[in-house]
């Protein structure tokens, strides 16, 4: 059955359309896929000059096929018999190179458009590198700049007398060895700790903190390495934009519009992120100074970093499809930046003026006010750094002008600076400091004793030492009264600093009673004045007692012993209560050469362990402390 269709639609097809026809159809069809050019080499190649131009059909029919397939095809003339045949396959390999031609077309389209794109992107990579290497910029004030600036550089100050004397081993860090151990024990760690330092000003906290951090790298259960950073950082100097315009501390985005990113990227609108001051820091520490001072909202920051040890970034323009942005700003847009390090801050506030959160992440070390005898100390080592002697007592003379570390480096430095100046003297040999170097500069800088240190009597009438704290630093308080008789009796008035404050007004009159209650007299009859030398205010009651002493001293002639101190609230019965600060007062008090110190009973536990050079006792009621102040 399929041969007789077969044979009925040949039959059909000779009828319609002649042969030769059909064949120069073929032909022509070859020529347009093929090429005129094609098929003529072809012919030539093969030897079909006759029979492509012969009317026999069957020999034209052998050039086609042999054109089409390249040579491959038959290799006789087809007769009649097999003319059929020969024209469907030579028909079939005219579609099938039809077919190849179109596909081969459609990708060399493809190949050809893939390779204009890359070639004006090559061109315009091109262009911008004909554009940095342009000197179009230069100009002859530019070049003149640039010498400047290489001939400044040039130019080397010797090491700053500050770094010099900087103290390079926890062993010259004076008075601190407390914290210095409390330190290590946190740092010093395979689980090192965030830490928030307390305590006064130069007394050693950032030096401490970045010793710890060599100690460490030295010891191998620690996390640090030798490529651990101690980046430091001024919390009352560190600003930011809440719109995350800049961020120093922890990195901030600039936009290729408003912000202005590198020009390389701002051309093709990609946004360039900076890391900050925790990515610098990342496997190191992260030292903040005056961390109390700190923006609120970017202390909240700060937490949100210590918890993911990462910062995270993201802009409008950032678009992750866009080949042109670099491979690291997608790695910082799609990872964040690292910033896995210990934090270190210091502060002069109180623990309680800090941001509870952060205080909850981090263990506190507190530093120790200095005594005279560590600034002593602290100015000998200097003076051995310098190269210089000092005269007999100036160690001493420059203790009582500071209660800093730093502070009295600075003046002997001035000193020295001073003495090389007036004596022309050569650095390199020893030069000798004296008294009266120090007590001139001293002169000029127009500074004064912190605490003046007199030889007072061991016994005085209405004379007694108090004492206050300021933050971490304590001190003495002078209080003296002098009591008459009052011109007409149950007249008597009483006068005090009113700059003392509000606390010392209620001292006084819970003085009074207590007052009435041990002597059995009525202050009413006396005129009483209380002075704070000096004038300062009175924060708090612990002047109470103190007070009360100095009035009854006064009252009854009484003379108080001059090498006490006294603090404590004053209650209505005569307890002596319990104040704050006793640790700083206890040291003011040693600054002040006292030798004993008072206390209520319920403060004892609070006072500093290993005191050598000053007693401390508590009292519970006025009566106690009036059996030790007025024996001699």
């Amino acid at each position: 059955m399929k041969l007789q269709r077969d044979s009925e639609a040949k039959s059909s097809r000779n009828e319609i359309i002649p042969l030769d026809m059909q064949l120069d159809v073929l032909l022509q069809t070859i020529e347009n896929v093929l090429g005129e050019g094609v098929v003529k080499a072809r012919i030539i190649k093969y030897k079909l000059q006759k029979s492509i131009n012969s009317n026999d059909i069957n020999k034209k029919l052998y050039a086609i096929n042999k054109i089409v397939s390249e040579g491959k095809g038959i290799n006789v003339v087809p007769t009649e018999e097999n003319f059929d045949e020969i024209f469907d396959k030579t028909s079939e390999l005219i579609v099938e190179v039809i077919a190849k031609t179109y596909i081969e077309n459609k990708l060399q389209n493809e190949v050809e458009e893939a390779l204009l794109e890359k070639q004006e992107k090559y061109v315009e990579e091109v262009k911008l590198g004909i554009i940095k290497k342009r000197k179009g910029a230069e100009n002859g004030k530019t070049k003149k700049r640039l010498e400047q600036l290489i001939e400044l550089d040039k130019f080397k100050l010797n090491k700053s007398i500050q770094a010099l004397l900087r103290p390079e081993a926890f062993s010259e860090i004076v008075g601190q060895e407390i914290a210095i151990k409390a330190i290590l024990s946190k740092i010093a760690s395979p689980f090192p700790q965030h830490i928030i330092l307390y305590g006064p000003p130069g007394v050693g906290k950032t030096t401490a903190a970045r010793i710890a951090l060599e100690e460490a790298k030295k010891l191998r259960h620690t996390p640090f390495s030798k490529k651990s950073k101690f980046v430091e950082v001024d919390g009352t100097t560190l600003r930011w934009d809440p719109r995350e315009i800049t961020n120093p501390l922890l990195g901030s985005v600039h936009d290729p519009i408003y912000q202005g990113s590198k020009k390389e990227l701002s051309e093709f609108g990609v946004p360039e992120p900076k890391t900050g001051l925790v990515t610098e820091a990342h496997g190191g520490i992260l030292f903040i100074d005056e961390i109390g001072e700190l923006d609120n909202i970017l202390q909240n920051k700060l937490l949100k970093v210590l918890e993911d040890k990462r910062v995270e970034f993201s802009s409008a323009y950032y678009d992750p499809d866009d080949e042109n942005v670099p491979k690291y700003i997608k790695y910082i847009f799609e990872n964040g930046a690292p910033a896995d390090f210990i934090l270190i801050g210091a502060t002069t506030r109180e623990p309680s003026e800090i941001n509870p959160a952060l205080r909850s992440r981090c263990t506190e070390v507190y530093f120790q006010p200095l005594t005279a005898k560590d600034v002593q100390k602290i100015v000998v080592n200097a003076a051995s750094k310098l190269n210089v002697e000092l005269e007999d007592g100036i160690p001493e003379y420059i203790s009582r002008f500071t209660i800093e570390g730093r502070r009295a480096v600075n003046i002997l430095a001035d000193v020295y600076g001073y003495v090389l100046y007036n004596s022309k003297a050569d650095p390199k040999e020893k030069a000798k400091i004296k008294m009266s170097d120090v007590e001139e500069v001293l002169a000029i800088n127009r500074l004064k004793p912190y605490e003046t240190i007199e030889n007072e009597s061991s016994m005085e009438v209405g004379h007694v030492y108090g004492l206050g704290v300021s933050g971490y630093l304590g001190s003495t308080i002078e209080i003296e009264a002098a009591v008459f008789e009052a011109k007409e009796k149950g007249h008597g008035t009483v006068r005090f600093n009113d700059t003392a404050g509000s606390m010392a007004k209620d001292s006084v009159f819970n003085a009074a009673s207590v007052i009435r209650k041990i002597t059995d007299k009525d202050i009413k009859d006396y005129d009483i004045h209380v002075n704070f030398v000096g004038g300062g205010k009175i924060d708090g009651p612990s002047a109470g007692a103190a007070i009360t002493v100095c009035i009854i001293s006064s009252l009854l002639n009484k003379p108080v012993r001059q090498d006490v101190a006294i603090t404590g609230e004053i209650s209505l019965r005569g307890k002596v209560r319990p104040v704050g600060g006793i640790f700083e007062k206890v040291y003011g008090a040693r600054r002040k050469g006292i030798k004993l110190v008072l206390v209520p009973e319920e403060n004892i536990k609070e006072v500093p362990k290993d005191l050598n050079d000053i007693k401390v006792n508590s009292v519970n009621n006025i009566e106690e402390l009036m059996d030790i102040v007025f024996t001699n």
